[in-house]
């Protein structure tokens, strides 16, 4: 039980709370001597923490003896229980509850197997083995087939490997409210883009047409469209921006449009804020 179940204190907490190991979900049970209902729940946790062998740390704080975390974690009663993930808390419940319940809070924490290829591949593919990702993908979708955030995966790689069909497929399959998350429509967003830029000329010769023609506003268009379509959203503001600037009413004011179009896609963020404002100075 040691292994897995700790002594708690104002010196450690860092250490055995928000420094535990990556994805492994730490109960910290905050109880007191005096409390009876706490007497009720901390075998209870100790002796889940035993069976599931690692898949979640016990952490105990005696809270008599440590009232400084008591009072940083507003406790207000014990038996209180703070479930931390990956150096935050995420979720909590108060009293002792039976075992089964407590067992369904755990179980609600620990990432599927599934869950944890989905994670894994992410990792790979930001190391650049697509190919690697997609087959762990795929072996987490068999696990987990429920999983909507596997397929989501899945199909941003599709996007970024140019197969928009079988993207469009996966995330056509996902729930009406999972389709509504701003990643998905994101996704989808870069699906239109991509479906308008397939018939366009490469990077290199709209670049080498905007060299010998910094007027040529066609360019510059269809090269933006390209980058959205990439997901390269930077260099096609730019351009989009560079039109705004030359020739405000170029096909409607396209260029203004577009960027607009580009805003809603991403949200907000830095790139949002920046280009707004440029924007704004182009206008003025």
């Amino acid at each position: 039980m040691a292994s897995h179940s700790f002594d708690v204190t104002a010196t450690n907490f860092k250490q055995v709370v928000l420094d535990a190991p990556k994805n492994v979900p730490v109960l910290v049970d905050f109880w007191a001597t005096w409390c009876g209902p706490c007497r009720v729940l901390k075998p209870i946790l100790e002796k889940l923490a035993e069976e599931y062998q690692g898949r979640f740390i016990l952490a105990k704080v005696e809270t008599d003896a440590n009232p400084e975390l008591a009072a940083q974690f507003g406790i207000r009663g014990v038996p209180t229980v703070k479930a931390f993930l990956n150096g935050e808390m995420v979720d909590e419940f108060s009293g002792a509850l039976p075992e089964s319940q407590v067992r369904a809070f755990i179980d609600a924490l620990i990432p599927s197997p599934g869950e944890a290829l989905r994670q894994r591949a992410q990792e790979v593919y930001a190391s650049g083995d697509a190919a690697q990702a997609l087959k762990l993908l795929g072996e987490a979708s068999k696990l987990d087939p429920h999983n909507e955030k596997i397929r989501i995966d899945t199909a941003a790689i599709m996007v970024d490997l140019g197969e928009m069909a079988e993207a469009k497929r996966l995330l056509s399959s996902l729930s009406p409210q999972t389709a509504l998350q701003p990643r998905v429509q994101e996704l989808l967003a870069r699906i239109e883009f991509a479906e308008k830029a397939k018939d366009l000329p490469d990077e290199a010769t709209l670049a080498s047409r905007i060299t010998a023609n910094e007027n040529d506003l066609e360019a510059r268009l269809q090269l933006a469209n390209l980058y959205i379509a990439q997901g390269r959203y930077e260099p096609a503001l730019e351009q989009l921006l560079e039109i705004v600037r030359r020739d405000r009413h170029f096909q409607d004011d396209v260029g203004r449009k577009t960027m607009i179009s580009v805003f809603n896609l991403l949200g907000g963020g830095e790139l949002v804020s920046k280009y707004r404002r440029l924007l704004a100075s182009a206008l003025n």
